[in-house]
């Protein structure tokens, strides 16, 4: 079953997870609306592929970690819907954008940890904020946390303490947007093969190691993320509320 003319917005979906999740989604009759950082010729692509599967989508940058730059982004947002899909509103925000943060408690920086802070908290924070007059009522928020949240993986500390605000945040979205019908839920991956993960996957022993602590004995791939983000997003998913969905192939239990 598609749902024809509903609209999500996926932040850094030119690439990873945000990526596959755009495509499924596409896949699935939604509409969709990615951002990029800095490759534009990664989001066209992924734009293609969007319109291939009988969508409509377009791509906007967007610099997560600069909130000054909201204001104007979400003018960008206003104007594409009403453009680009003739609507004023719309319906699924998936915060995905982030950077990677490997570094020991005693070699973390406070650039470092800043950098964290402002894409992976603040960024989503006031992101978020700002786009709520342009979800639609009764629409959804999915945020992403980690595994590293509820497991402890030394060089994640800065990283993982970020996500387990978000799960928090995630939480109080629910309580304080239910009157509005809108949903709010926190996907939290294990060890996904992305570019975002090829410094610690790269490695045979760290591989090896996760591999061998996971139920279904092997790594993730972005694939087994995307189709729960749609899933997510469809009918069927609407009194999934406030929750920490972690897709990790069962690791560490």
């Amino acid at each position: 079953m598609t749902q024809n003319n509903k609209i999500a917005l996926v932040t850094g979906g030119s690439r990873g997870l945000g990526k596959n999740a755009a495509l499924m989604l596409s896949k699935k009759g939604i509409d969709v609306i990615i951002t990029y950082r800095q490759k534009k010729e990664e989001a066209e692509e992924v734009v293609a592929g969007i319109q291939q599967n009988g969508q409509q989508a377009a791509a906007l940058q967007l610099e997560v970690g600069d909130t000054s730059s909201f204001d104007g982004f979400i003018q960008q947002v206003s104007t594409t819907l009403n453009k680009h899909f003739g609507k004023t509103q719309f319906d699924f925000l998936v915060n995905n954008a982030g950077i990677e943060g490997f570094n020991p408690i005693t070699e973390t920086t406070e650039e470092l940890f800043d950098n964290l802070y402002n894409v992976h908290l603040k960024g989503t924070y006031f992101l978020t904020q700002k786009a709520l007059p342009l979800l639609a009522n009764g629409g959804r928020i999915i945020n992403f946390s980690t595994g590293l949240a509820r497991f402890a993986t030394p060089g994640y500390s800065a990283y993982a303490s970020m996500k387990g605000a978000i799960e928090v945040f995630t939480r109080y979205l629910a309580k304080e947007l239910g009157s509005r019908g809108i949903t709010a839920n926190t996907i939290a991956p294990g060890p996904i093969e992305t570019d975002f993960t090829r410094h610690a996957l790269g490695n045979p022993q760290i591989r090896n190691f996760l591999v061998g602590q996971t139920a279904l004995a092997r790594t993730g791939l972005p694939e087994d993320i995307g189709g729960v983000i749609a899933f997510l997003c469809s009918p069927e998913a609407g009194w999934v509320n406030a929750q920490r969905i972690e897709v990790s192939g069962g690791i560490f239990l």
